[in-house]
């Protein structure tokens, strides 16, 4: 695998030249993802906290208050983690840091010094419960509700699609607090996952696989000291935590459409049809074309938005959301594109370009679904040329 010609691009420093070749280099254990993938993911989380790039996600300097992530460098590693090692290795990277967000960006110091330093090193699992069996994109509807009882809280609901469920140390919970109605009477907790009243479910089957389980919290106690911010502010928290890492999505979705766009033409200068290569096919030639073409220009659009938000400061709420649905849009058109250039081998279970399918298919739903980031990026839009001079 060679370095790809926009890591020449301008959004990129030196520093993130030189971690894109780390990341080259970087070697995973063998792991098996037909089986339980609780064990095969602390493996993982192992390796990659043993190799620092668990840093990346989980920033040095959360314990003191000091914490910036580099976006650029976590689209980086998402997109070589999903090239060459796939879904699996993908998403136990980034759970890390979505699972522990909350706390390096809003939660007390005592919090982060007890919880950040193992999961940097990939000691214990992260995750965070947001979703409902009845609010998926929906946040400001959750159900799950915390009560007061005396100085602590008492959390009783149930979240599903929970990534790292059933095997995570601890869990941030958004939950029902009551402070004012919708998105302003949430909170978010962090709860270890031998609380009592906490039960995870079986196991959810996906079509790639994925680490995911419902949960049940049953009266679960948490104690003041585990509130992550402010009552009432647990949309806000759950949603600046996809602010840094909705583009990251775009990014994993850039990677397997690269690893699509290899396999295609190593199929494509081999395979034989007619007396010739498919790649003497002008009709073959042009789908790659539009593979390429569609790749490069999404994978501007996400790194520019990473650059943005690196170079700003802010939120960059629109540049994430455009990131996030070009990114994993160009990973299904390139994929399903290099399973027709494969045809019936494409299909069959156990190729390359069938487990990317399988993998790019998620990532259009996760983290807000394409029609949700469409409904973000025009709204802002609507929002800031109504509060700009009259032009």
């Amino acid at each position: 695998m060679k370095p790809w010609p926009l890591w020449d691009t301008p959004f990129f420093e030196d520093r993130h030249r030189a971690f894109a070749q780390t990341l080259l280099e970087l070697e995973l254990p063998e792991v098996d993802e037909e089986g339980d993938l609780g064990p095969a993911s602390r493996i993982l989380a192992r390796a990659l906290g043993e190799q620092g790039l668990l840093d990346v996600v989980v920033p040095p300097g959360a314990e003191t208050g000091e914490a910036r992530i580099d976006l650029r460098a976590v689209c980086l590693a998402r997109e070589v983690l999903a090239y060459r090692f796939g879904d699996l290795a993908d998403s136990v990277f980034v759970m890390q840091g979505i699972g522990t967000a909350a706390l390096w960006q809003t939660g007390s110091a005592d919090l982060c010094r007890r919880i950040l330093p193992s999961a940097r090193r990939g000691e214990t699992i992260a995750a965070l419960a947001l979703t409902e069996p009845e609010t998926g994109s929906d946040v400001a509807n959750i159900a799950t509700a915390a009560e007061r009882d005396g100085e602590g809280w008492r959390i009783t609901g149930a979240k599903t699609f929970i990534s790292n469920a059933g095997f995570a140390d601890h869990y941030v919970v958004i939950a029902r607090t009551g402070e004012a109605p919708g998105a302003r009477g949430l909170t978010a907790f962090l709860v270890d996952a031998d609380a009592p009243g906490l039960t995870a479910g079986p196991p959810i089957r996906f079509m790639a696989p994925h680490p995911a389980a419902p949960l049940r919290f049953d009266a679960v106690p948490v104690g003041p000291d585990r509130v992550i911010g402010a009552p009432g502010q647990g949309f806000k928290v759950a949603m600046v935590t996809f602010d840094v890492f909705r583009a990251s999505v775009g990014a994993a979705g850039i990677g397997a459409g690269r690893r699509a766009l290899d396999e295609s033409l190593g199929r494509v200068t081999t395979r034989r049809l007619f007396g010739r290569t498919m790649a003497e096919m002008d009709g073959v030639q042009t789908k790659l074309a539009e593979m390429a073409t569609t790749l490069e220009s999404a994978a501007l659009c996400v790194y520019r938005a990473a650059w943005a938000k690196d170079t700003s400061g802010e939120r960059c709420t629109r540049d994430v959301s455009m990131a996030k649905l070009t990114g994993s849009e160009a990973a299904a058109t390139v994929v399903d594109a290099a399973v027709q250039l494969f045809g019936g081998a494409g299909v069959a279970h156990g190729s390359v370009v069938e487990k990317l399918y399988r993998e790019v298919r998620p990532m259009r739903i996760y983290e807000g679904a394409s029609e949700v980031q469409k409904l973000v990026i025009a709204r802002d839009l609507i929002k800031h040329f109504q509060q700009e001079p009259s032009r």
